[in-house]
């Protein structure tokens, strides 16, 4: 079917040079693209689970007991034609814990001795593609977390919801083996891949030298730059592709992605963005212009955020609320869209308006106005008739237009 759609081989191999492409070509590529981004949110990825990483919520000691029950199932539950289950990866901080009691569960089943595992930080950046899926215990921090420890390659995310709230964990725990008995069976399982943000940091070279590269971050939520304990406000200078688009006099600014339109950029007036638009999310706060309104922007774009060399504070950047860094002046940071997105398992096509509409009250009323079913001597005769029949101020026209209008009746009573 991709085929059908369009050459992906041949696309590249035609917009990698300086030709020119016709029209009618032009319209073919970019349909075609569009429809294999379509069928690539809707194609069920269908692959042998065998090393699962579990990621639990931290200082929740409910959840280590609820970790110990699901590895304890992972571990047993015969798949892939043996009568044991999976390998299994817990926090290496478990390995201790009398709740987890890890010692407890290979004293029961020794084979589980070679299949119960501890993950690190470590591990995860050195060795993402060893994990085929990961679970993740807790709420939308946990879910932030896991996208920290995996800051290049990320295997298939399902969150649990064990939090406080639910945007990314649309699973309950409560039936987690239907759960993954689907997506580590025949079903497989549907991923949608979250845009993710590459922020790279580069320092002013000292003695006139070239910029020099610092931190680098993946971002899932956003990259929030703000003038931190200075009283001034923050003098921002921002480039699209290398060119000024304008300078930002504000207490900061908010670049999101999709995922994290739910987060701070909401609360700082940002547009709610589905997950699946390519975009970036510029977002001022408090800006010192009432005209610096809230901005969607193409995902192509390379934006770099400088600190001005006259400016008369520095500022200070964080990555998903963590690595805060300073930024003096002369610095930079920029902000491109990732090549490694965040997969996350997904369960129906309106998961992301559920999640709005679970956790914001979207576009949710507490009760509904009272229906009148036009059908006449079925009510009680005492429900007949109201004591307050309209509105106070409304007059019914029972004769002509004047009698209708509140103005027009009260200019007829004045004798005008």
């Amino acid at each position: 079917r991709f085929d059908d759609a369009v050459n992906i081989d041949r696309v590249l191999e035609e917009i990698s040079g300086d030709e020119y492409m016709t029209h009618s070509r032009l319209m073919q590529t970019a349909t075609g693209v569009r429809e294999v981004s379509k069928q690539l949110q809707r194609r069920p990825i269908k692959r042998a689970v065998r090393n699962v990483m579990i990621v639990t919520k931290a200082r929740d000691n409910q959840l280590v007991t609820l970790t110990r029950n699901l590895a304890e199932w992972l571990l047993s539950t015969p798949r892939y034609g043996s009568d044991l289950g999976v390998n299994v990866y817990v926090d290496a901080k478990l390995r201790d814990s009398k709740r987890f009691n890890g010692a407890g569960l290979i004293g029961a089943e020794p084979r589980f001795q070679h299949m119960l595992k501890y993950w690190s930080p470590d591990l995860c950046w050195s060795q993402p593609e060893k994990f085929d899926l990961v679970l993740t215990l807790g709420g939308d921090g946990t879910v932030l977390f896991t996208s920290w420890l995996f800051q290049r390659i990320v295997p298939p995310i399902l969150s649990f919801s064990l939090g406080s709230l639910g945007f990314l964990t649309n699973f309950e725990f409560d039936r987690y083996k239907s759960h993954l008995n689907k997506v580590m069976g025949d079903e497989g399982m549907r991923v949608n891949l979250r845009m993710r943000f590459t922020c790279t940091v580069y320092r002013d070279g000292s003695n006139g030298q070239d910029m020099e590269e610092g931190e680098q971050f993946e971002v899932l939520n956003e990259l929030v730059i703000d003038r931190g304990p200075s009283p001034y406000v923050s003098n921002l200078e921002l480039y699209g592709d290398n060119e000024l688009l304008t300078v930002v006099q504000a207490d900061g600014c908010i670049f999101s992605t999709p995922t994290g339109s739910t987060a701070y950029s909401l609360s700082a007036g940002g547009s709610l963005v589905h997950p699946d638009i390519p975009a970036i999310l510029l977002t001022p706060i408090c800006p010192h212009t009432l005209s610096f309104r809230p901005m969607v922007l193409s995902d192509s774009l390379l934006l770099r955020v400088s600190i001005p060399k006259n400016s008369r504070a520095t500022a200070y950047c964080s990555f998903d609320g963590k690595g805060r860094v300073e930024l003096k002046q002369g610095d930079h940071v920029t902000i491109a869209a990732s090549q490694y997105p965040f997969p996350t398992v997904t369960r129906t096509d309106t998961e992301w308006f559920d999640s709005v509409s679970r956790t914001l009250r979207w576009n949710t009323r507490g009760a509904m106005q009272k229906g009148w079913s036009g059908e006449e001597g079925k009510e009680e005769e005492e429900d007949q008739s109201w004591d307050i029949d309209t509105d106070s101020g409304f007059y019914g026209s029972e004769g002509d237009s004047s009698t209708a209008s509140p103005l027009r009746r009260q200019m007829s009573l004045l004798g005008m």
